[in-house]
């Protein structure tokens, strides 16, 4: 749900280390690079990594809508690992100019390369009827997986209304996830409905058949929960 608006153009950089780490770079390297750039992985996977927001470094695959926010940690031998809000590693980027991808189907990581430069990751204002149809568009998709009715609804505010419609986007994302797991039945039975409300900081909790989900505007993109938090909420709950 997260729409891309159109940046500066930029030259292509001479090389991967150049274009990863720019002149300030993702951790004050020495060469410059695309604010935004797009890059393939050794399995022809795409996907845009924006560090143009504070605290933060934005990426999104090319087949799926979810914006991940991740942060940055220090990794062995200099470097940089980028984290979800699990904890878990998505991105490493080497000092000496290497790039890593970790996903479900490459778990130990997949190099990838700079494609070249793209365009920043953000959330558009949404009016309350087009929130409304982005909520009905979430409820349809996250039903269609669990082949029942999963109902949304949301407390939202101008303010909230895009982060909301973002997060029910990653909710439907995670019950659909849910679904293709083998354990299936035992966790999406517990999901019942999705309600999404603001907050001071963002979480999820399942309790009751409800899916409670808050977001907090003020981090952005940040401000939500991942889908990867979503389903670990969803087993939490299926195991106790």
């Amino acid at each position: 749900m997260a729409s891309a608006c159109v940046g500066p153009a930029w030259a292509a950089p001479e090389n991967l280390r150049q274009g990863l780490f720019g002149h300030e770079g993702f951790e004050s390297r020495q060469f410059r690079a695309p604010p935004v750039a797009r890059y393939v992985s050794e399995d022809g996977d795409g996907f845009v990594v924006d560090r143009t927001q504070a605290g933060r470094v934005l990426l999104k695959f090319d087949n799926s809508p979810e914006v991940w926010a991740l942060q940055a940690k220090p990794g062995p031998r200099g470097d940089t690992i980028y984290k979800n809000d699990l904890g878990e590693s998505v991105l490493r980027a080497t000092r000496l100019g290497g790039v890593t991808i970790f996903t479900d189907q490459r778990p130990s990581g997949s190099a990838a390369a700079l494609s070249g430069a793209s365009n920043p990751l953000r959330l558009q204002p949404l009016g309350p009827q087009a929130l409304l149809e982005r909520l009905a568009q979430s409820s349809a998709r996250a039903s269609r997986a669990a082949r029942r009715l999963i109902s949304f609804n949301a407390d939202a505010t101008p303010a909230s209304s895009a982060l909301i419609a973002d997060a029910a986007a990653v909710a439907s994302e995670a019950v659909a996830r849910m679904a293709r797991r083998p354990d299936a039945a035992q966790i999406l039975s517990r999901v019942r409905q999705v309600r999404l409300e603001e907050g001071r900081r963002p979480g999820v909790q399942l309790s009751g058949g409800r899916l409670q989900i808050t977001v907090a505007p003020a981090q952005g993109l940040a401000g939500r929960p991942s889908s990867e938090r979503i389903v670990a909420a969803a087993e939490q709950a299926a195991n106790r």
